[in-house]
């Protein structure tokens, strides 16, 4: 989400050439250790000091490996992967987002993982999650931390308002909003306006931005529509927080709920440390996280995360040393330390320590997760975002009514898949 000075996007761009192109898969020297590379898209602030722990503990524990540590931005990576990887000078192994498997697998950027020491404890892994690494049968990630949508809210703002019990639909939402608003003077809520963060209004209604199974695209069906018509009345409830379009949207709507200015949110449990870092939740136990509120054919959230992946166009030996790497990386103990240290999921039920779920934050989240919608097995899902991002923002912001801009988005997703019908 943050964007840099252009010139230090530029430096930061050639170091990261620069590095992937002097990693463990171009070398030809057989002596000493083995170098791999790795690129890690956690947040640098507030999560990369925790994963550059592993990697010294791992090289300790792994003299023979050698981790060259190098940090890009989450927003940047699929494409400067897909850069790096057309010219064969990608990183050994990548944290990389769930959605971004199948168009990697397909271009041939990944090594599958069945059967390899990085998979050896695959079976200790939540299912769903293990799925999710996989396409067309084949295992080509380990989940090292997942994560699915909520609603986050202030307990002491709810409680004020007289409200007892959570939301579970969004007609009690909105209901609860105005509540909120009356009795804190607060904004009982504020809305995120990215496609990710509308899609359970998709959900709820059954819909799905696509149906790969029957290759038709479905942004604009009947059901998609209702959903996002039932995200236009949630906005337009008194005690909503004004809707922010900006780029610093995202922010802004973290500042105003951290600091006790909004009193709910959809937000997933990546933000956990940050919350419990405002001024409304010094008492981690006043922060409340429940499943997000259904609509008429139930509640739904996306299934998330970021898998570690092993880049095909390493040779044999430094295949190895990321399969090495990606073990302990997502082994248990792994697992508990960056649980414990940045408030985000395991993906294993052992690394569920007592301590772990001690964390108001993951023992929130975690019961959650069995009913998370995985993404679709289609390369191109993922670049199905952005045009249904740019209608959702004209729709929201009453530049555009909800079917008429869902037809251009179901119009632009045609392109990227001409063999889909359209409804």
């Amino acid at each position: 989400m943050r964007r840099g000075l252009a010139a230090a996007v530029v430096v930061a761009a050639l170091t990261i050439s620069a590095s992937a192109c002097s990693g463990g898969s171009s070398g030809s020297d057989t002596s000493g250790p083995v170098t791999i590379t790795w690129w890690d898209t956690s947040d640098a602030t507030n999560e990369a000091g925790t994963f550059k722990g592993l990697v010294a503990e791992f090289e300790k524990a792994n003299p023979d490996v050698k981790v060259e540590y190098v940090s890009v931005p989450f927003g940047d990576a699929q494409t400067k992967f897909q850069t790096a990887a057309g010219s064969k000078g990608a990183p050994d192994v990548l944290r990389a987002d769930v959605g971004w498997t199948p168009g990697f697998v397909e271009a041939g950027f990944l090594a599958p993982l069945d059967g390899t020491a990085a998979a050896a404890e695959s079976a200790k892994f939540k299912p769903n999650l293990i799925e999710q690494a996989k396409y067309q049968g084949k295992l080509y990630g380990v989940p090292q931390v997942t994560d699915t949508l909520a609603l986050m809210y202030n307990k002491e703002l709810f409680a004020k308002a007289g409200i007892t019990t959570a939301p579970t639909t969004w007609d009690a939402l909105k209901a609860d909003l105005a509540k909120v608003k009356e009795k804190t003077g607060v904004d009982g809520f504020a809305f995120n306006p990215q496609s990710y963060y509308a899609m359970p209004f998709l959900y709820g209604e059954g819909a799905d931005m696509v149906d790969a199974g029957k290759k038709q695209i479905t942004l604009n069906s009947p059901a998609a529509v209702k959903g996002i018509d039932t995200l236009n009345s949630v906005l337009e409830t008194p005690g909503i927080r004004k809707l922010d379009t900006t780029s610093n949207a995202y922010a802004n709507i973290m500042d105003a709920f951290n600091s006790g200015k909004v009193a709910s949110i959809i937000q997933g449990p990546w933000e956990n440390a940050n919350v419990f870092k405002g001024a409304a939740f010094k008492d981690k136990n006043n922060l409340g996280i429940v499943a997000l509120p259904a609509g008429s054919a139930g509640q739904g959230a996306p299934l998330g995360g970021h898998n570690l992946v092993a880049y095909a166009g390493s040779d044999a030996k430094h295949q190895e040393a990321s399969q090495k790497f990606i073990a302990f990386m997502t082994s248990a103990p792994s697992q508990v330390k960056v649980a414990l240290a940045n408030g985000t999921l395991p993906t294993r039920d052992d690394a569920y320590t007592a301590e772990v779920n001690a964390n108001p934050g993951i023992a929130g989240y975690s019961p959650l997760l069995a009913g998370g919608k995985p993404r679709q097995p289609l390369a191109q899902y993922s670049s199905l975002y952005t045009p249904f991002e740019t209608q959702l923002i004209k729709i929201v912001s009453k530049q555009e009514t909800t079917k008429p801009g869902l037809d251009k988005a179901a119009a632009e997703a045609k392109k990227l898949l001409p063999e889909f019908s359209t409804q």
